[in-house]
């Protein structure tokens, strides 16, 4: 581990992880299989095994331990995102055609489901690696947990598309929910394959709810201010689903009346130009919001390296501290 680098370690991760998925997400009818690992093979990040493994090796377990958790949860966020993008009418995700524009709704909406289940089948894996059954059970509370949270915060964001009136304190609640509890329960999965000293797993958890968050927020700046080819789906999709990101929300704080009441004719309406988004996106920039967003995602970014003093001092926590800093700095 002396000297690998962030993307290096993200490679190596995504490459065991992804051929754990392949092996073990495959079988009959092919279609549904083919739909189920369509995103898989399309790339990504894959941040949130490579939380599970940095934390896990970071505590001195062997990676092949931490690897079912791993995949568990790129499977649970790959689901999300194959139901997401039929939420919001998305076309394209990380430079493909979303599941549905291949396999039709009705398949991809099968497919996600599948998911769901494959996770925790592959997470009992983990027992054929040394992890104790104990340890297995407490990760799989922590994982369901989160998606109950994810689908929660889900429900908020779609419900905040009615409401002029979010706060900024129910977007951080929504985000901790929506994006935060799955960061987190990678974090405390990566501890539980290593160790089960809840004073660990508890730091572990800040830091993956930190994470998660400011993760979202610079997600957020990317979809108003980031480069398409780039981060792989449309810009501006957010003001056409009406999201009520921290970038609104802030602006309608700031504008005057004639400028809320112009971004307000463009949010969330479907059938917008993309000159008019633009004109949009323009009005929220001008506000300051985008150095208001990055201020509060580096607070986050802060907390969560700030939670990692609890592990040891390795190649590994030095890779996590790294991913803190790459969730605001990074344009992908």
């Amino acid at each position: 581990m002396q000297g690998v680098d962030l993307k290096s370690y993200a490679r190596s991760v995504a490459r065991d992880v992804d051929a754990f998925i392949l092996r073990n997400v495959s079988g009959e009818p092919r279609e549904l299989y083919d739909a189920a690992v369509h995103l898989v093979k399309a790339g990504g990040k894959r941040l949130r095994p490579m939380i599970v493994v940095a934390a896990a090796e970071a505590l001195g377990a062997e990676r092949e331990a931490a690897i079912p958790f791993a995949a568990a949860v790129e499977i649970v966020h790959t689901y999300t995102l194959i139901h997401d993008d039929i939420i919001d009418e998305d076309e394209v995700r990380r430079g493909v055609p979303a599941v549905h524009k291949v396999w039709g709704i009705p398949l991809a909406i099968t497919a996600g489901d599948m998911l769901s289940a494959k996770a925790f089948e592959v997470m009992v894996k983990a027992r054929d690696y040394g992890v104790p059954v104990e340890r297995i059970v407490k990760a799989v509370e922590t994982l369901s947990s989160s998606m109950v949270r994810v689908a929660e915060g889900q429900a908020m964001d779609i419900m905040f598309e009615d409401r002029m009136d979010v706060t900024l304190e129910e977007y951080l609640k929504m985000v901790y929910l929506k994006t935060g509890a799955l960061f987190e329960a990678s974090a405390a999965l990566g501890g539980l394959a290593a160790t089960d000293d809840e004073r660990v797993i508890r730091s572990l958890r800040e830091y993956g709810k930190c994470l998660g968050i400011a993760f979202q927020i610079k997600d957020d700046i990317l979809g108003l201010a980031g480069v398409e080819e780039k981060i792989g789906k449309p810009v501006y999709s957010d003001l056409r689903e009406g999201k009520r990101t921290i970038l609104v929300i802030y602006a309608l704080s700031k504008l005057d009346q004639q400028g809320r009441e112009k971004l307000l004719s463009v949010l969330g309406r479907r059938d917008a130009t993309r000159e008019e988004l633009e004109e949009a996106a323009e009005l929220i920039k001008s506000t300051g919001a985008i150095e208001y967003a990055t201020s509060i995602a580096e607070e986050y970014a802060n907390r969560a390296k700030a939670a990692l003093s609890v592990l040891p001092d390795t190649p590994q926590r030095r890779i996590l501290e790294e991913l803190a800093a790459f969730s605001v700095k990074r344009q992908v």
